[in-house]
Protein backbone atom coordinates (compact mmCIF):
# COMPACT_ATOMS: atom_id res chain seq x y z
CA UNK A 1 0.00 0.00 0.00
CA UNK A 2 0.78 3.69 -0.94
CA UNK A 3 1.05 5.21 2.53
CA UNK A 4 2.99 8.46 1.12
CA UNK A 5 0.37 8.71 -1.89
CA UNK A 6 -2.81 8.59 1.05
CA UNK A 7 -1.25 10.92 3.23
CA UNK A 8 -0.96 13.37 0.13
CA UNK A 9 -4.21 13.21 -0.83
CA UNK A 10 -5.98 13.33 2.59
CA UNK A 11 -6.01 17.39 2.90
CA UNK A 12 -7.47 17.99 -0.63
CA UNK A 13 -10.01 15.19 0.10
CA UNK A 14 -11.13 16.72 3.35
CA UNK A 15 -11.27 19.99 1.32
CA UNK A 16 -13.46 18.80 -0.89
CA UNK A 17 -16.06 17.12 1.55
CA UNK A 18 -16.06 20.86 3.46
CA UNK A 19 -16.73 22.85 0.83
CA UNK A 20 -19.70 20.61 -0.31
CA UNK A 21 -21.32 21.36 2.73
CA UNK A 22 -19.65 18.74 5.31
CA UNK A 23 -19.22 19.74 8.55
CA UNK A 24 -15.22 19.69 9.61
CA UNK A 25 -15.64 16.48 12.02
CA UNK A 26 -18.38 14.89 9.93
CA UNK A 27 -15.70 15.17 6.89
CA UNK A 28 -12.83 14.29 9.20
CA UNK A 29 -14.61 11.11 9.91
CA UNK A 30 -16.01 9.97 6.81
CA UNK A 31 -12.18 10.43 5.28
CA UNK A 32 -10.77 8.11 7.52
CA UNK A 33 -13.16 5.60 7.28
CA UNK A 34 -12.04 6.39 3.18
CA UNK A 35 -8.17 5.88 3.97
CA UNK A 36 -9.26 2.64 6.08
CA UNK A 37 -11.67 1.31 2.92
CA UNK A 38 -8.35 2.09 0.36
CA UNK A 39 -6.18 0.25 2.65
CA UNK A 40 -8.36 -2.66 2.40
CA UNK A 41 -8.66 -2.72 -1.54
CA UNK A 42 -6.11 -0.92 -3.53
CA UNK A 43 -3.39 -2.67 -4.49
CA UNK A 44 0.04 -2.59 -3.22
CA UNK A 45 1.69 -1.30 -6.57
CA UNK A 46 0.65 2.00 -7.01
CA UNK A 47 1.37 2.41 -10.59
CA UNK A 48 -1.76 3.35 -12.69
CA UNK A 49 -1.98 0.15 -14.53
CA UNK A 50 -2.07 -1.82 -11.58
CA UNK A 51 -4.55 0.16 -9.55
CA UNK A 52 -7.54 -2.53 -9.63
CA UNK A 53 -9.30 -2.40 -6.37
CA UNK A 54 -10.53 -6.05 -4.62
CA UNK A 55 -13.79 -5.85 -7.09
CA UNK A 56 -11.62 -5.48 -10.20
CA UNK A 57 -12.69 -1.69 -10.91
CA UNK A 58 -9.81 0.35 -11.61
CA UNK A 59 -8.47 3.19 -9.62
CA UNK A 60 -6.77 5.47 -12.77
CA UNK A 61 -7.75 8.33 -10.34
CA UNK A 62 -6.87 8.20 -6.69
CA UNK A 63 -7.87 11.28 -5.45
CA UNK A 64 -11.83 10.77 -7.11
CA UNK A 65 -11.82 7.28 -5.57
CA UNK A 66 -11.11 8.51 -2.19
CA UNK A 67 -13.57 11.32 -2.77
CA UNK A 68 -16.58 8.99 -3.52
CA UNK A 69 -16.26 6.92 -0.92
CA UNK A 70 -15.63 9.99 1.57
CA UNK A 71 -18.68 10.99 0.48
CA UNK A 72 -21.27 8.16 0.43
CA UNK A 73 -19.37 7.62 4.20
CA UNK A 74 -20.16 10.78 5.30
CA UNK A 75 -24.28 10.53 3.70
CA UNK A 76 -24.46 6.88 5.50
CA UNK A 77 -23.91 8.36 8.46
CA UNK A 78 -26.10 11.76 8.14
CA UNK A 79 -28.51 8.78 7.53
CA UNK A 80 -28.08 7.47 10.59
CA UNK A 81 -27.71 9.75 12.88
CA UNK A 82 -31.21 11.55 13.66
CA UNK A 83 -29.42 15.08 14.82
CA UNK A 84 -28.31 15.88 11.18
CA UNK A 85 -31.37 14.26 9.44
CA UNK A 86 -31.72 18.02 8.17
CA UNK A 87 -28.31 16.72 5.53
CA UNK A 88 -30.30 14.28 3.82
CA UNK A 89 -31.14 16.45 1.04
CA UNK A 90 -27.64 16.23 -0.12
CA UNK A 91 -28.54 12.56 -1.07
CA UNK A 92 -29.95 13.65 -4.04
CA UNK A 93 -27.19 16.39 -4.75
CA UNK A 94 -24.15 13.49 -4.94
CA UNK A 95 -22.37 14.49 -7.63
CA UNK A 96 -21.58 11.67 -10.39
CA UNK A 97 -18.35 9.53 -10.21
CA UNK A 98 -15.27 11.29 -11.91
CA UNK A 99 -11.85 13.44 -12.32
CA UNK A 100 -11.91 15.52 -8.70
CA UNK A 101 -11.52 19.30 -8.93
CA UNK A 102 -8.67 21.01 -9.12
CA UNK A 103 -8.75 22.83 -6.08
CA UNK A 104 -6.37 22.34 -3.39
CA UNK A 105 -7.74 23.47 0.14
CA UNK A 106 -4.19 22.50 1.95
CA UNK A 107 -3.84 25.70 2.95
CA UNK A 108 -7.66 26.72 4.29
CA UNK A 109 -6.96 22.93 6.37
CA UNK A 110 -3.91 24.56 7.50
CA UNK A 111 -5.44 27.72 8.82
CA UNK A 112 -8.38 25.71 9.76
CA UNK A 113 -6.41 23.47 12.46
CA UNK A 114 -4.19 26.13 14.01
CA UNK A 115 -7.61 28.19 15.08
CA UNK A 116 -6.39 30.84 17.44
CA UNK A 117 -9.64 29.47 19.57
CA UNK A 118 -7.65 25.91 20.11
CA UNK A 119 -4.73 25.23 22.10
CA UNK A 120 -1.49 24.76 21.49
CA UNK A 121 -1.63 21.06 21.93
CA UNK A 122 -5.13 20.32 20.08
CA UNK A 123 -3.56 22.84 17.22
CA UNK A 124 -1.05 20.08 16.91
CA UNK A 125 -3.02 17.09 17.11
CA UNK A 126 -5.38 18.41 14.74
CA UNK A 127 -3.07 19.06 11.85
CA UNK A 128 -0.96 15.75 12.35
CA UNK A 129 -4.34 14.34 11.90
CA UNK A 130 -6.35 15.76 9.01
CA UNK A 131 -3.39 17.47 7.20
CA UNK A 132 -0.64 15.06 8.09
CA UNK A 133 -2.80 12.29 7.86
CA UNK A 134 -1.78 10.59 11.04
CA UNK A 135 -3.63 8.09 13.14
CA UNK A 136 -4.51 8.88 16.27
CA UNK A 137 -2.65 6.11 17.68
CA UNK A 138 0.46 7.44 15.57
CA UNK A 139 -0.33 11.12 16.97
CA UNK A 140 -0.89 9.17 20.78
CA UNK A 141 2.35 7.41 20.71
CA UNK A 142 4.51 10.34 20.03
CA UNK A 143 3.31 12.25 22.67
CA UNK A 144 3.27 9.62 24.90
CA UNK A 145 -0.65 9.62 25.53
CA UNK A 146 -3.00 7.03 25.62
CA UNK A 147 -4.42 7.09 22.68
CA UNK A 148 -8.11 7.53 24.02
CA UNK A 149 -6.59 10.82 25.49
CA UNK A 150 -5.34 11.38 22.14
CA UNK A 151 -9.49 10.80 20.97
CA UNK A 152 -10.91 13.21 22.92
CA UNK A 153 -8.26 15.90 22.21
CA UNK A 154 -8.78 15.32 18.73
CA UNK A 155 -12.49 15.36 18.62
CA UNK A 156 -12.74 18.39 21.22
CA UNK A 157 -10.70 20.42 18.74
CA UNK A 158 -12.58 18.92 15.64
CA UNK A 159 -16.30 20.35 17.50
CA UNK A 160 -14.27 23.67 18.11
CA UNK A 161 -13.49 24.47 14.67
CA UNK A 162 -16.86 23.04 12.74
CA UNK A 163 -18.88 26.00 13.21
CA UNK A 164 -15.50 28.24 11.31
CA UNK A 165 -16.40 29.28 7.93
CA UNK A 166 -13.71 27.71 5.53
CA UNK A 167 -13.06 30.50 3.26
CA UNK A 168 -12.44 33.04 6.42
CA UNK A 169 -8.75 34.55 6.23
CA UNK A 170 -5.52 32.59 8.60
CA UNK A 171 -3.41 33.80 10.70
CA UNK A 172 0.32 32.31 9.18
CA UNK A 173 2.03 33.13 12.42
CA UNK A 174 -0.68 30.82 14.41
CA UNK A 175 0.37 28.13 11.57
CA UNK A 176 3.80 28.27 11.98
CA UNK A 177 4.05 28.57 15.69
CA UNK A 178 2.10 24.93 15.35
CA UNK A 179 4.64 23.59 12.89
CA UNK A 180 7.45 24.99 15.06
CA UNK A 181 5.89 23.05 18.04
CA UNK A 182 5.63 20.08 15.69
CA UNK A 183 9.10 20.01 14.64
CA UNK A 184 10.53 20.73 18.28
CA UNK A 185 8.69 17.32 19.06
CA UNK A 186 11.50 15.43 17.42
CA UNK A 187 11.48 11.89 17.25
CA UNK A 188 9.17 9.91 19.43
CA UNK A 189 8.26 6.65 18.71
CA UNK A 190 7.23 5.01 14.51
CA UNK A 191 6.55 8.66 13.95
CA UNK A 192 9.50 11.12 12.90
CA UNK A 193 7.70 14.17 14.07
CA UNK A 194 10.59 16.51 13.27
CA UNK A 195 10.70 15.11 9.40
CA UNK A 196 6.86 15.39 9.58
CA UNK A 197 6.75 19.20 10.16
CA UNK A 198 9.73 19.20 7.75
CA UNK A 199 7.10 17.39 4.98
CA UNK A 200 4.08 19.73 6.01
CA UNK A 201 6.29 22.83 6.07
CA UNK A 202 7.31 22.54 2.72
CA UNK A 203 3.82 21.78 1.67
CA UNK A 204 2.98 24.84 3.30
CA UNK A 205 5.64 26.82 1.76
CA UNK A 206 4.05 25.49 -2.15
CA UNK A 207 0.81 26.80 -1.39
CA UNK A 208 1.54 30.58 -0.10
CA UNK A 209 4.15 32.81 -0.56
CA UNK A 210 5.43 34.38 2.07
CA UNK A 211 8.97 34.71 3.86
CA UNK A 212 8.49 33.33 7.41
CA UNK A 213 6.91 29.93 5.89
CA UNK A 214 10.28 30.28 3.93
CA UNK A 215 12.20 31.11 6.85
CA UNK A 216 10.91 28.49 9.43
CA UNK A 217 11.49 25.91 6.44
CA UNK A 218 14.98 26.68 6.32
CA UNK A 219 15.82 26.79 10.24
CA UNK A 220 14.36 23.15 10.44
CA UNK A 221 16.27 21.79 7.45
CA UNK A 222 19.50 23.41 8.89
CA UNK A 223 18.56 22.26 12.53
CA UNK A 224 17.67 18.79 11.20
CA UNK A 225 21.13 18.60 9.48
CA UNK A 226 22.25 18.77 12.73
CA UNK A 227 20.69 15.93 14.51
CA UNK A 228 22.70 12.50 13.74
CA UNK A 229 25.54 14.56 15.68
CA UNK A 230 23.49 15.97 18.95
CA UNK A 231 23.74 12.72 21.28
CA UNK A 232 26.54 10.22 21.85
CA UNK A 233 25.67 6.19 21.21
CA UNK A 234 25.25 5.94 24.69
CA UNK A 235 22.30 8.74 24.43
CA UNK A 236 24.12 11.53 25.90
CA UNK A 237 24.32 15.39 24.68
CA UNK A 238 26.62 16.33 22.73
CA UNK A 239 27.08 20.21 22.78
CA UNK A 240 27.47 21.75 19.40
CA UNK A 241 31.24 22.98 19.97
CA UNK A 242 31.85 19.05 20.60
CA UNK A 243 30.07 17.66 17.61
CA UNK A 244 31.87 16.05 14.53
CA UNK A 245 30.87 18.28 11.87
CA UNK A 246 31.84 16.12 9.13
CA UNK A 247 28.99 14.48 9.71
CA UNK A 248 26.48 17.17 9.50
CA UNK A 249 24.05 16.89 6.01
CA UNK A 250 25.44 19.27 3.98
CA UNK A 251 22.81 18.99 1.29
CA UNK A 252 19.97 19.74 3.37
CA UNK A 253 22.10 22.58 4.62
CA UNK A 254 22.60 24.05 1.28
CA UNK A 255 19.33 23.89 0.91
CA UNK A 256 18.37 25.56 3.86
CA UNK A 257 20.85 28.13 3.17
CA UNK A 258 19.59 29.14 -0.27
CA UNK A 259 15.87 29.17 1.16
CA UNK A 260 16.87 31.78 3.59
CA UNK A 261 18.99 33.50 1.06
CA UNK A 262 15.82 34.25 -1.07
CA UNK A 263 13.84 35.30 1.98
CA UNK A 264 16.15 37.31 2.96
CA UNK A 265 16.15 39.16 -0.26
CA UNK A 266 12.69 40.41 0.30
CA UNK A 267 13.87 42.65 2.92
CA UNK A 268 10.70 41.46 5.21
CA UNK A 269 12.38 40.41 7.95
CA UNK A 270 10.89 37.97 10.41
CA UNK A 271 11.83 35.92 14.13
CA UNK A 272 11.88 32.67 11.90
CA UNK A 273 14.39 34.06 9.49
CA UNK A 274 16.71 35.35 12.25
CA UNK A 275 16.37 32.20 13.53
CA UNK A 276 17.40 30.61 10.83
CA UNK A 277 20.63 33.06 10.08
CA UNK A 278 21.92 32.66 13.14
CA UNK A 279 21.60 28.58 12.26
CA UNK A 280 23.34 29.42 8.84
CA UNK A 281 26.58 30.59 10.66
CA UNK A 282 26.96 27.72 12.95
CA UNK A 283 26.52 25.55 9.69
CA UNK A 284 28.91 27.72 7.67
CA UNK A 285 31.62 27.84 10.46
CA UNK A 286 34.35 24.33 9.53
CA UNK A 287 35.16 24.28 12.87
CA UNK A 288 33.75 25.32 16.62
CA UNK A 289 36.37 28.27 16.75
CA UNK A 290 36.03 29.59 14.04
CA UNK A 291 32.30 30.13 14.18
CA UNK A 292 31.51 34.04 13.37
CA UNK A 293 30.18 35.15 17.09
CA UNK A 294 30.25 38.83 16.26
CA UNK A 295 27.52 38.11 13.54
CA UNK A 296 25.42 35.92 15.71
CA UNK A 297 25.08 38.68 18.25
CA UNK A 298 24.06 41.11 15.38
CA UNK A 299 21.00 38.57 14.45
CA UNK A 300 20.33 37.92 18.06
CA UNK A 301 19.79 41.75 18.53
CA UNK A 302 17.00 41.59 15.44
CA UNK A 303 15.93 38.90 17.03
CA UNK A 304 15.65 40.44 20.28
CA UNK A 305 13.99 43.67 18.54
CA UNK A 306 11.73 41.07 16.51
CA UNK A 307 10.43 39.12 19.83
CA UNK A 308 11.44 41.02 23.03
CA UNK A 309 11.64 37.31 24.40
CA UNK A 310 13.91 36.73 27.03
CA UNK A 311 14.33 33.54 26.08
CA UNK A 312 16.15 35.07 23.09
CA UNK A 313 18.53 37.82 25.49
CA UNK A 314 19.83 34.60 27.51
CA UNK A 315 20.80 33.01 23.96
CA UNK A 316 22.29 36.16 23.16
CA UNK A 317 23.98 36.76 26.52
CA UNK A 318 25.67 33.08 25.37
CA UNK A 319 26.68 34.77 22.01
CA UNK A 320 27.77 37.87 23.87
CA UNK A 321 30.04 35.80 26.09
CA UNK A 322 31.69 34.04 22.89
CA UNK A 323 31.97 37.38 21.05
CA UNK A 324 33.57 40.01 23.47
CA UNK A 325 34.66 37.54 26.47
CA UNK A 326 32.50 35.94 29.79
CA UNK A 327 32.80 39.12 31.68
CA UNK A 328 30.38 40.50 28.89
CA UNK A 329 28.46 37.74 28.81
CA UNK A 330 27.80 37.86 32.31
CA UNK A 331 27.09 41.44 32.40
CA UNK A 332 24.49 40.79 30.05
CA UNK A 333 22.89 37.83 31.59
CA UNK A 334 22.52 40.14 34.80
CA UNK A 335 19.58 41.76 34.06
CA UNK A 336 17.87 38.67 33.12
CA UNK A 337 15.46 36.83 35.58
CA UNK A 338 17.62 34.54 37.10
CA UNK A 339 14.22 31.93 36.96
CA UNK A 340 14.46 31.79 33.95
CA UNK A 341 14.92 27.92 32.14
CA UNK A 342 18.37 27.39 31.64
CA UNK A 343 19.51 30.84 32.89
CA UNK A 344 21.89 28.90 35.70
CA UNK A 345 23.47 26.44 33.26
CA UNK A 346 24.10 29.63 31.27
CA UNK A 347 25.68 31.20 34.54
CA UNK A 348 27.86 28.22 34.94
CA UNK A 349 29.19 27.87 31.70
CA UNK A 350 30.11 32.03 31.70
CA UNK A 351 31.86 31.79 34.96
CA UNK A 352 33.79 28.29 33.90
CA UNK A 353 34.91 30.46 30.79
CA UNK A 354 35.95 32.91 33.30
CA UNK A 355 38.26 30.83 35.59
CA UNK A 356 36.29 30.31 38.58
CA UNK A 357 35.66 27.35 38.47
CA UNK A 358 34.21 26.75 42.01
CA UNK A 359 31.33 29.06 41.16
CA UNK A 360 30.96 27.17 38.12
CA UNK A 361 30.85 23.91 39.43
CA UNK A 362 28.34 24.83 42.04
CA UNK A 363 25.86 26.43 39.82
CA UNK A 364 26.41 23.33 37.03
CA UNK A 365 25.44 21.12 39.75
CA UNK A 366 22.03 23.49 40.91
CA UNK A 367 21.71 23.10 37.38
CA UNK A 368 21.13 19.52 37.08
CA UNK A 369 18.70 19.78 39.58
CA UNK A 370 16.48 22.27 37.56
CA UNK A 371 16.61 20.47 34.16
CA UNK A 372 13.68 19.57 31.99
CA UNK A 373 15.01 16.15 31.03
CA UNK A 374 16.82 13.66 32.02
CA UNK A 375 19.49 13.77 28.58
CA UNK A 376 20.13 17.13 29.86
CA UNK A 377 20.20 16.17 33.50
CA UNK A 378 22.93 13.84 32.83
CA UNK A 379 25.27 16.55 30.50
CA UNK A 380 25.46 19.38 33.55
CA UNK A 381 26.18 16.41 36.19
CA UNK A 382 28.64 15.41 34.51
CA UNK A 383 30.09 19.01 34.01
CA UNK A 384 29.95 19.85 37.74
CA UNK A 385 31.76 16.43 38.54
CA UNK A 386 34.26 17.04 36.28
CA UNK A 387 35.20 20.85 37.70
CA UNK A 388 35.20 19.41 40.87
CA UNK A 389 37.50 16.82 39.93
CA UNK A 390 39.72 19.58 38.50
CA UNK A 391 39.54 21.53 42.22
CA UNK A 392 40.32 18.50 44.03
CA UNK A 393 43.51 17.67 42.75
Amino acid sequence: MNEALLRSLTPSVLGILVRRGADFAAAEDAVQDALVEALRVWPADPSPSSRLSSRGDSIRDPKGWLVTVAWRKFLDATRADAARRRREDLVDEEPPPGPAPAVDDTLQLYFLCAHPSLTPSSAVALTLRAVGGLTTRQIAHAYLVPEATMAQRISRAKRTVSGVRFDQPGDVATVLRVLYLVFNEGYSGEVDLAAEAIRLTRQLAAAIDHPEVAGLLALMLLHHARRATRTAPDGSLVPLAEQDRGRWDTEAIAEGVEILQAALARDRLGEYQAQAAIAALHADAPTAEETDWVQIVEWYDELARLTDSPVVRLNRAVAVGEADGPRAGLAALASLNDTLPRHTAVAAYLHEREGDLTTAARLYAEAAHKAPNLAERDYLTRQAARLNARLSR
